[in-house]
């Protein structure tokens, strides 16, 4: 599973100010003014949740199943003919583009991932390198001029071009009758039932205020 650290960091953060808000709006409910930030609170909270917390990349054994806010994008391996990155990720599969919400490269990202490239004679006398494991020295070099959406749509080109070149290596003399597998679109249960309860929470401050 691939997702923006930072949005996932935010995300609970945000939780964490939301639950103990909760207790304190029950704890001192003092009428409408409660009721009010009880229900800006909650509609906030869904907000984050399907902006933050719900947004993802998921490389399964049968495709990649792509997570954005209010929509499940599934492509199967077969599907994907070509990644492309710049802000975000774009998946092209089956004649159709699928734009993933994260992670996405900002351009501060762009330019940590140009330095990172960069000799260490081009960084400046006083930028000596500093000691790293064969290890660390490795994931250093794979992510050198990268940013992590870089690397995370290498991951998904090179999973879809291996996973097709051990299907021709086993390909049966016959031919398959069944269909192709499609790239599947539907939309996220949670996202639109968390949507809903915070539009219910709405409607109800409204006629009860």
């Amino acid at each position: 599973m691939f997702r923006s650290k930072a949005a996932l960091l935010l995300g609970w953060i945000w939780m964490v100010f939301a639950a103990l808000n909760t207790v304190d709006l029950v704890l001192r409910y003092r009428g409408p003014a409660s009721a009010i930030a009880a229900v800006v609170l909650a509609v906030l909270t869904v907000l984050v949740f399907v902006t933050c917390l719900r947004p993802a990349i998921i490389i399964t054994e049968d495709g990649v199943l792509v997570r954005n806010p209010l929509r499940n994008t599934f492509v199967p391996w077969s599907q994907v003919e070509e990644v492309t990155v710049s802000h975000s990720i774009k998946i092209t599969a089956g004649g159709r583009s699928v734009r993933c919400w994260t992670p996405q490269a900002s351009g501060r990202e762009r330019a940590t991932a140009a330095r990172r490239a960069r000799p260490v004679s081009a960084r400046g006398r006083h930028q000596p390198e500093p000691a790293r494991s064969k290890g660390e020295q490795a994931a250093a070099e794979a992510l050198a001029g990268k940013t992590h959406a870089d690397w995370v749509g290498e991951q998904i080109i090179e999973r879809a071009e291996a996973v097709r070149r051990t299907a021709a290596a086993h390909e049966p003399t016959a031919p398959e009758t069944g269909e192709p597998e499609r790239v599947k679109v539907t939309w996220a249960p949670t996202a639109l039932a968390a949507l809903l309860a915070a539009l219910i929470l709405v409607v109800l401050l409204l006629v009860t205020v």
